[in-house]
């Protein structure tokens, strides 16, 4: 910065530094100048040494391309065979629980050859059935309440009425089969017989 006397003896600073022309404001705004040349600017040998770059490029493309295929492919085939083998061994928790049942009934079928055979055979036939609801009620199965319930067309299936003086209609009076339900969804309604109170009077007395 220095001092200039103007005409009547005021000094005036004046800036040492001038002002950015216009070209160098936009200097920076500038792109930069590109590495490669139109191919109509290019010489032969700059041609051919792009062309051989291009193929080099293009061939190791298409190895990323042909190993990503073979890599889905060995995920397809790795899926597909998780999936088979869920499907081969989805019961495999339930038939070894069910194992124990199958040497109950072995068991009772050996005790038949004792003198008390019909004993040990209702002995065995009964710890059979045991463990057999045992491990369905352990995946979720339980028995449709019936003997002695209100009908309900939900969970229960009549096949006939009966009159009894002694029970209120739409009670259910016998359970001819039992109904079951896996995990709160019905998979079999109980088959039964409903009352229908007491019988008609069909003689009049004087």
């Amino acid at each position: 910065m220095k001092e200039k006397n103007g005409e009547e003896g005021i000094k005036i600073n004046v800036s040492q530094e001038e002002p950015a022309t216009q070209d160098e404001e936009e200097q920076p705004d500038q792109a930069p100048e590109f590495k490669e040349k139109p191919p109509e600017k290019m010489t032969k040998p700059e041609l051919l040494e792009q062309i051989k770059e291009l193929q080099e490029e293009s061939k190791k493309n298409f190895d990323l391309y042909l190993r990503s295929q073979a890599e889905i492919e060995n995920i397809k085939k790795r899926n597909k065979k998780d999936k088979e083998d869920w499907v081969k061994y989805a019961n495999e928790t339930l038939t070894k629980e069910m194992l124990p049942v199958i040497d109950n009934l072995e068991k009772a079928i050996s005790h038949t050859q004792n003198e008390n055979s019909l004993e040990a055979l209702k002995e065995g036939v009964e710890l059979t059935l045991k463990g057999f609801m045992d491990t369905l009620m352990k995946s979720g199965l339980e028995e449709v309440k019936a003997q002695g319930e209100p009908f309900d067309p939900a969970f229960h299936h009549a096949v006939s009425q009966q009159e009894d003086s002694d029970v209120e209609p739409g009670i259910i009076l016998v359970e001819l089969q039992k109904g079951y339900t896996l995990n709160e969804r019905l998979i079999r309604p109980a088959m039964v017989v409903i009352s229908k109170g007491k019988p008609e009077n069909g003689s009049n007395h004087d």
